[in-house]
């Protein structure tokens, strides 16, 4: 069964933006007018939500949220939902989304990382419909690097294209911008070289599969349940066999050494040909690195295990799709990542 993909985008089309975990504070509002100022600056009509709040970790109550993201997957005439970023317990939401509706309904994009991970890959996982991992609504304002695209290209690409992004080897050290101080910022502060890292050993890697994933703190808590079948979705999806990104946020080495084990016993990489690590300024502890861990969970797959890759909470952003078909190539003077919307 093909992976279902929502129109392209065109101008005159409708984005809905609501929050389906955190919500926005008073003293960032500014810039999330920037950002959806920039969104209708590229023709595109924006509907904001009710469920906004920033005043707490969720912006509604659960049934308030799920409602209002249900209505927008389900209007024909929002052709994308985009919040503003992630948060803390989109969870909640996950019993009360009525998935059969929602997989009747026309397919509309979804996009987003971090908490959005708990949404976005069940979506995909439930109703074969693709996702895009990616920046945030308040990332939108940035400048793309050289190389990579934004979620606007994905989003208005028509079915069977295909795109090639090549990292651009430079990265945020630490920290964020002020958006506070300085709700326009619109240059990433890529500071610091890095290239991929290969941690299962040497040698070159060209691999193909379907792409699914998401961020490890999320995700881990949904092993075991219906959400995050990933040998169902193969066996309909990707024969092929997947390719499954991870991300880690900001838990230490032991704690994201502990959610990866839990995610591997429980299936979750059963189908990977390869497995992508997102970069992460999540620390080390004294006797374990991240990139260590990741092999202490992860090596018992025996198949090619790439880190350092642009997809998680270190700017820049490499936007993943969520069942698209891709082939990743890293060698010593390459690196490469090549989705085809089919």
């Amino acid at each position: 069964m093909p992976v279902r993909y929502p129109r392209p985008l065109r101008p005159g089309d409708r984005i809905g933006v609501t929050s389906p975990s955190s919500g926005v504070p008073e003293e960032l509002r500014e810039r999330l007018a920037v950002a959806v100022r920039d969104v209708e600056a590229r023709g595109y009509e924006v509907v904001t939500g009710r469920c906004m709040d920033g005043s707490g970790h969720v912006s509604a109550p659960a049934a308030d949220r799920a409602a209002e993201l249900m209505a927008m997957l389900t209007d024909p005439g929002i052709r994308a939902v985009v919040p503003p970023w992630g948060g803390e317990t989109a969870i909640d939401l996950l019993p009360l989304i009525d998935w059969e509706t929602v997989r009747a309904a026309e397919p509309t994009w979804v996009v987003g990382y971090s908490d959005m991970s708990t949404v976005m890959t069940p979506l995909t996982l439930l109703t074969g419909v693709a996702t895009v991992h990616g920046n945030n609504l308040m990332d939108t304002p940035y400048r793309v690097p050289e190389g990579l695209v934004s979620w606007f290209d994905v989003v208005a690409a028509a079915p069977g294209h295909r795109f090639t992004q090549i990292p651009p080897e430079r990265h945020r050290a630490s920290g964020w911008d002020d958006w506070a101080a300085h709700p326009d910022a619109r240059t990433l502060t890529l500071d610091i070289p890095g290239r991929w890292t290969r941690l299962d050993g040497g040698g070159d890697v060209d691999v193909e599969g379907r792409l699914i994933g998401g961020c490890v703190e999320m995700l881990c808590n949904l092993t075991g349940t219906p959400y995050l079948d990933t040998s169902a979705f193969a066996r309909t999806h990707a024969p092929e066999g997947l390719l499954v990104y991870v991300e880690a946020a900001g838990d230490d080495a032991l704690a994201i050494c502990r959610y990866l084990h839990g995610m591997r016993l429980a299936g979750f990489f059963d189908a990977a040909n390869a497995v992508l690590v997102g970069r992460t300024a999540a620390p080390d502890t004294a006797s374990l690195t991240q990139h260590q861990a990741v092999m202490d969970a992860l090596g018992p797959l025996n198949v090619p295990i790439v880190a350092d890759v642009e997809c998680g909470h270190v700017p820049p952003y490499l936007p993943l799709v969520n069942g698209a078909r891709c082939r990743v190539v890293h060698t010593a003077t390459r690196s490469e990542v090549t989705q085809t919307l089919d």
